[in-house]
């Protein structure tokens, strides 16, 4: 990696795979101008200020829509930069002072040797005499420059998202969102508007996703983004001189009520974000982002073996475990192969009403729901040959519980001196030590007393825009709370690091890099119609690693053979997440089952390294085929596994692109099932085209094995 300086006052940053540019004029503001794998000359683009700073008193140089265009920013001159190296992360620090206020904003850069992606964020401090407070600042902002006309060939896509409708991307034309042409030469290449998503509350993907790419069609240049937070952000996109720019803060306050007094000689750091680049389209730049991701994911023993969870909840025992609906359960899950059982919901509950929810929060073992004790029914668990798992909710406790009655009042989450409630739920507040003491001594008893190797942490309300408590503003106390929440994930993993911990709020209600940093698998989705799923996981590698991306399969006794392989195929095509009455099914159905769960198994050493691609496109909603391609890295010889789905109003045959096999010649075998009827394939290497057909028009689904070289029974396949 170097650093150089121009004589054009430029510095280039980065390495083969990465070129990061950073104009650094005396008379200007430093500010990003380019963000690519290659360099090349310096862009003409208007720049826009590297850091965006609003504060009272100092608010932006041009009202709009934007968040740029800040007059702190507008004023902050370059000071020095500094290169360093940290655990193999190549690291550059670009130094900036605003005069006026005494402000040094440092903006942080680290990337590693051939990742074609960057992490970034920025600190404030406070030099001047007295406090500031600060109102906005952003993480990043970012030139992208583009040829004469670009603006009119780029695309944005995004993704919508929601409680049991999770990952709807869409790809739309920039022009025809709210960036059109406004005939910008006329007006010196103002505007005030930009394209804005943003999310506001505790749940970070309840509307939006934190994610996005823009792509410039002709050239195939794409830069792929996101915001790694798990409370509130914003990311922006707008046209300026020269390409567009992209701009990402953590909370704001227009956004977000967030406000933070900084006092002198204090600091504030901003959420970090992600940017990653590639010359080979959209999804070039997602398989760069999703190399980043696996570097930034925490080192866990399970990130290569990726056991087969078994949840008792979906579409099974709905938080109603019991000794006796759970002893031929856990000896059926067994049997099928799974390697963990979670008991979800339930196992503290002993009022057995609607309103349980109202009553956790001690997570002490229900005295009414288990015979002989949970003791009993985790050693069942263990003796099957899995790892006893417990579901949680971490973060809230019933009103009616003893917890509530207990802790301090300042050990939640308030606004104007009363307790935030939700959903029959008061929320802790992490940056309190006994909040924190009471989670700490939950879990330390539950893995000393049970032996727990295994916690699903729910979140089940949305805090809205936090707390007031020992806060600035409730936006800075929601930060603050989501922040210790991180310290908290880590906290127990260092003192448990073989427990494995999933990520759940209401299915992928918190579905964010914060979050997916430190644990090791995020449900997907709370959806119970298996026909419904698939467009969920298969869109969910866009944002999630697929081997992080927990998919429920959940197989019923009335289901026929073909429903019951379409619910496997939907675990396996990401992380196997079983659920199920396995235990009232045929000798045949169980059998489906585990040889379902076997494929899983028998390729998610793969999926640890694939590389997620779409060979008919980001799925739609109601899309009667949908396929989802896991293909290795590139340079690799590592076979293909292509997912796919037949689903309502289907036609007979449909035809995939898989560009990356272009030339090779390819045979297609059934993975699973292999005892069904077989779906007709052929193969045009030429253009890398799979054509499948298949009879019938009831919903079904395929796993296939691409390879040069099959060298395992084809089952079904042709």
């Amino acid at each position: 990696m170097s650093t150089t300086s121009h004589r054009d006052h430029h510095l280039w940053w980065g390495h083969s795979a990465l070129t990061v540019t950073i104009a650094v004029a005396p008379d200007a503001p430093p500010s990003m101008v380019d963000v690519t794998v290659v360099a090349g000359d310096p862009t003409d683009q208007d720049g826009q200020p590297i850091a965006g700073v609003i504060a009272a008193g100092h608010g932006r140089s041009w009202s709009g829509a934007r968040s740029t265009g800040t007059a702190i920013g507008q004023r902050l001159r370059y000071q020095g930069h500094e290169e360093s190296v940290e655990a193999g992360w190549q690291r550059l620090r670009v130094d900036a002072a605003d005069p006026e206020t005494g402000l040094r904003v440092e903006i942080w850069l680290r990337t590693r040797d051939g990742l074609a992606a960057f992490q970034t964020w920025t600190v404030v401090h406070n030099r001047g005499a007295g406090p500031i407070s600060l109102r906005s600042v952003s993480s990043v902002t970012a030139g992208l420059p583009l040829p004469p006309g670009g603006i009119d060939d780029l695309h944005l896509h995004w993704a919508q998202s929601g409680w049991l409708a999770e990952n709807r991307w869409r790809n739309d034309p920039v022009r025809e969102l709210n960036l059109p042409d406004l005939d910008h030469p006329r007006h010196g290449y103002r505007s005030r508007g930009c394209i804005a998503v943003t999310s506001t509350g505790s749940w970070s993907t309840k509307q939006v996703l934190p994610t996005g790419v823009l792509e410039h069609r002709p050239t195939g240049r794409s830069w792929c983004w996101q915001v790694e937070h798990n409370g509130g952000w914003r990311w922006e996109v707008g046209e300026v001189r020269g390409g567009a720019y992209l701009t990402a803060t953590g909370p704001n306050d227009p956004d977000h009520q967030w406000r933070q007094v900084l006092d002198p000689d204090h600091s504030f750091t901003t959420v970090p974000v992600a940017i990653a680049v590639s010359d080979a389209g959209w999804e070039g730049a997602v398989a760069a982002m999703t190399h980043y991701r696996r570097q930034i994911v925490r080192p866990h023993p399970q990130r290569e073996t990726l056991p087969v969870v078994f949840n008792d909840y979906m579409n099974t025992l709905m938080g109603e475990p019991t000794s006796e609906a759970l002893e031929p359960l856990i000896a059926a899950a067994g049997r099928a192969g799974a390697e963990y059982f979670c008991i979800d919901a339930g196992w503290f509950d002993d009022t057995r009403s609607a309103q349980w929810h109202e009553h956790m929060g001690d997570w002490q073992p229900s005295s009414s729901r288990f015979a002989e004790g949970l003791g009993a029914v985790i050693d069942r668990i263990r003796t099957a040959g899995m790892v006893p798992g417990l579901w949680l909710e971490p973060e809230v406790v019933g009103v009616q519980s003893q917890a509530a009655r207990e802790l301090p009042v300042d050990a939640f989450f308030q606004r104007d001196g009363e307790r935030v409630v939700e959903d029959g739920r008061y929320h802790l507040d992490l940056r309190h030590p006994a909040a924190m003491a009471h989670l700490d001594q939950t879990v330390d008893r539950l893995v000393a007393d049970f032996g727990v190797g295994y916690f699903k942490l729910d979140y089940n309300i949305d805090s809205g825009a936090g707390t007031d408590v020992a806060a600035a503003s409730p936006g800075d106390g929601l930060l603050g709370h989501g922040r210790a929440l991180l310290r908290w994930l880590e906290g127990v993993l260092d003192r448990h690091p073989q427990v494995v911990i999933e990520s759940c709020a209401s299915g992928a209600m918190r579905m964010d890099y914060g979050m997916l940093s430190r644990t090791q698998l995020q449900s997907t989705s709370d959806q119970q119609n298996p026909l419904r799923y698939p467009p969920i996981a298969v869109a969910a590698p866009m944002a999630v690693l697929p081997e992080q991306a927990a998919n429920w399969a959940y197989p019923q006794p009335g289901m026929s053979l073909e429903e019951i392989a379409f619910c496997l195929v939907t675990g396996a095509a990401g992380r196997l997440y079983l659920s199920g009455h396995l235990d009232q099914m045929t000798a045949e159905q169980l059998r489906l089952v585990a040889d379902g769960v076997a494929a899983y198994r028998d390729i998610r050493g793969e999926l640890a390294r694939a590389v997620p691609s779409w060979p008919l496109g980001l799925p739609g909603w109601r899309d009667p085929w949908v396929g989802l391609a896991l293909r290795p890295p590139a340079g690799t010889a590592a076979p293909t596994y292509l997912a796919l789905w037949r689903r309502p109003g289907a036609s007979s045959k449909v035809t995939l692109r898989l560009p990356h096999l272009r030339g090779v010649d390819v045979q297609a075998a059934v993975r699973y099932p292999q005892d069904l009827p077989a779906w007709q394939t052929t193969w045009e290497a030429g253009p890398g085209l799979l054509t499948v057909a298949s009879d019938g028009t009831t919903p079904a689904a395929r796993l296939y094995r691409l390879a040069a070289d099959v060298d395992q029974p084809r089952g079904g396949g042709s």
